[in-house]
C-alpha cells in the first residue's frame, strides 16, 4: 500500500512501506546499529521493551487533545485577541473520533504506552467524553487515565467521569484570587465554580486531585502562598509551572519567569519544605513535602531547570498528529493514513518510526537559541500552539 506523500511531515516518511526487517531502519531512519538493537522488530522476543529514540528514552505517556475548544481565553494559551469570536476551529470532521481515538490506542500499548492524559483545549467540551474514558479503560495494558481540565463544569461531569473509569484528575487553577484569576483567564467564569467542581470531583471519589499553576512574574506570584495553603488545607497537590513559551501567540517573556527555585524559596518562606524523590523516572515535577506532614507540593521547571533528558510523553492533536514534543514546530499526520485504510500493524510502524527518530530537547536548547536569535527569534521558529496539544 502506498500513500501520496502529501499525507507526511516529515521527509523520511514520504514513502508509506512498513518496515518488515532492519534493513528497512537503516534506508529509513539512517540509525545506527545500536539504535537498531533497541528497536522492537517484528517477530523479535515480545518481552523486549518498546522502541527507545535517539536519546534513549522509552515511549511511555500518551497525551490525547480531545478538543481545540475552550471556555477560557487564558493570557499564557488562547489570548481572547487572537481566539475571539470569529476564530475558526476545526471543523467536526477534521477531528478524530473516539473510535479513532480508541485505535490508535490499542496501536500504541505494545509500543509502550500505559499511561493516558486527556487534555483540550477544554477536555469536558467534547461531548459524551466518558464513552471514551470507558473505551480507554477497557483497552488492554492502560494502565492509568488522567484528564486535566480547567474545572468549571465538573459540577456536573465529575460523577460520569468517576464512573468511567478516570483515574485521576488534574484541575488548572492560576489564582484563588477572584481579580487575578479574571485577568488570567481572559475575563471568563468565575473562580468560585472551579472550587465548587474540585469540591464536587472530590465528594465522588476523586482523592488525588492535582492542582496546577502557571505562575507569571507580576501577574500571579503574589498568590502562591494563599494557593499552597488552601490545598494543604484540601489535602491537594499543587504544582507550581514555569511560565514557558508553549506556542507564539502569548507574547512570552523570560523576565516574566519566576524560577522553581524561587517559587519554593517563597513557600518556604511560609510553610518549611524538604525536596522528596520522584515517585518514578521522568516525573516533571519536582517534589517537597511541609516539614510539618501538611502535605506536598510539585514545581515544574521546564525553563530553569530542563527535564527533556527523561520526557516519555508523545501527544495526539485533535486532528491526528502525533507530536513528539510540546514544543513541536508540526507533527506526522496519522488521521490521514488510518482514514485511508492502513492496517495496525502499518499504522504501528509508522509511530515506531516516529519514535525511533525522536530525537527533541527543546528545553535544554532554549538557553543557547534565546542567546542566539532573541525571544522574538524563538517565536519565529513556529511552535503548535498549547491548546492544540493540551499542557
Amino acid at each position: 500500500m502506498t500513500l501520496p506523500p502529501k499525507v507526511w511531515n516529515q521527509s523520511e516518511f514520504a514513502s508509506f512501506v512498513p518496515p518488515r526487517c532492519i534493513s528497512y531502519y537503516l534506508a529509513c531512519l539512517e540509525l545506527n546499529q545500536e539504535e537498531v538493537r533497541r528497536a522492537v522488530i517484528p517477530g523479535r522476543d515480545s518481552n523486549i521493551q518498546g522502541p527507545r529514540d535517539r536519546r534513549d528514552r522509552p515511549l511511555r505517556d500518551l497525551r490525547i487533545s480531545v478538543t481545540d475548544r475552550c471556555n477560557f481565553r487564558c493570557t499564557y494559551c488562547m489570548p481572547e485577541e487572537i481566539f475571539g469570536e470569529r476564530y475558526q476551529f476545526l471543523p467536526r470532521e477534521e477531528i478524530l473520533s473516539f473510535e479513532e481515538i480508541l485505535r490508535l490506542t490499542r496501536i500504541m500499548v505494545p509500543l509502550g504506552v500505559s499511561k493516558i492524559r486527556i487534555t483540550g483545549g477544554e477536555p469536558l467540551l467534547r461531548h459524551d467524553l466518558p464513552r471514551l474514558i470507558q473505551g480507554l479503560r477497557d483497552t488492554p495494558g492502560v494502565e492509568d487515565i488522567a484528564l486535566t481540565t480547567n474545572g468549571t463544569l465538573l459540577k456536573y461531569m465529575a460523577g460520569h467521569l468517576h464512573r468511567s473509569g478516570l483515574s485521576r484528575l488534574t484541575i488548572s487553577l492560576d489564582s484563588l484570587d477572584p481579580e487575578v484569576f479574571h485577568l488570567m483567564n481572559g475575563g471568563k467564569l468565575d473562580v468560585a465554580k472551579v472550587l465548587e467542581g474540585i469540591e464536587t470531583a472530590q465528594g465522588v471519589g476523586f482523592n488525588a486531585i492535582k492542582i496546577n499553576c502557571v505562575v507569571q512574574k507580576g501577574v500571579n506570584d503574589h498568590t502562591l502562598v494563599d494557593l499552597a495553603r488552601y490545598g494543604r488545607i484540601h489535602g491537594h497537590v499543587v504544582r507550581f509551572i514555569e511560565y514557558m513559551d508553549v506556542g507564539t501567540r502569548n507574547t512570552w517573556d523570560l523576565q516574566q519567569v519566576l524560577s522553581g527555585e524561587e517559587i519554593v524559596a517563597r513557600i518556604g518562606e511560609s510553610f518549611p519544605l524538604e525536596p522528596l524523590a520522584p515517585n518514578y523516572r521522568g516525573e516533571v515535577a519536582r517534589r517537597y513535602q511541609y516539614r510539618d506532614g501538611g502535605g506536598e507540593v510539585g514545581v515544574i521547571s521546564s525553563v530553569s531547570q530542563p527535564f527533556c533528558g527523561d520526557c516519555s510523553r508523545v501527544r495526539m492533536t485533535t486532528g491526528g498528529e502525533l507530536m513528539t514534543c510540546l514544543f513541536a514546530s508540526s507533527g506526522t499526520d496519522l488521521r490521514g493514513p488510518l482514514r485511508k485504510g492502513a492496517s495496525d500493524d502499518e499504522l504501528g510502524e509508522i509511530i515506531r518510526c516516529i519514535w525511533l527518530a525522536r530525537e527533541d530537547r527543546y528545553s535544554e536548547e532554549r538557553g543557547d537559541l534565546v542567546q542566539a536569535d532573541g525571544e522574538d527569534g524563538l517565536a519565529r521558529r513556529g511552535r503548535v500552539e498549547m491548546y492544540q496539544i493540551g499542557g
